[in-house]
């Protein structure tokens, strides 16, 4: 299985910004972010196709986060713009073989998470 590596994170105030990333331990992998706020289920929110770079957002972040790669597609940027409190969950990185649908929520690897948390 790949290994992922995330960083960033934080606080901020309603309307601020953030920037996450991943960096996957190789190549080949869709890679996606999920959040989970205390009390909900896990949401996909953005995903990004190995083969094609084909993007995928949840409707709630739509328009505010966007999802990137670099370094020979093995680490993605998740920028997160107009963040709003009910942003405030924790971020995981996955990933799933390429041949696997990006935008389907089963992903197998997982990282280890990052607070995010936006305040009113």
């Amino acid at each position: 299985q790949v290994q992922l590596v995330e960083s960033g994170g934080g606080l901020v105030q309603a309307g601020g910004s953030l920037r996450l990333s991943c960096a996957a331990s190789g190549g080949g992998y869709n890679l996606g972010w999920f959040r989970q706020a205390p009390g909900k289920g896990r949401e996909l929110v953005a995903a990004i196709s190995w083969s094609t770079g084909d993007t995928y957002y949840a409707d709630s972040v739509k328009g505010r986060f966007t999802i990137s790669r670099v370094n020979a597609k093995t680490t993605v940027y998740l920028q997160m713009n107009s963040l709003r409190p009910e942003d405030t969950a924790v971020y995981t990185c996955a990933a799933k073989p390429y041949y696997w649908d990006y935008r389907a929520p089963q992903y197998n690897s997982w990282g280890q998470g990052t607070q995010v948390t936006v305040s009113a």
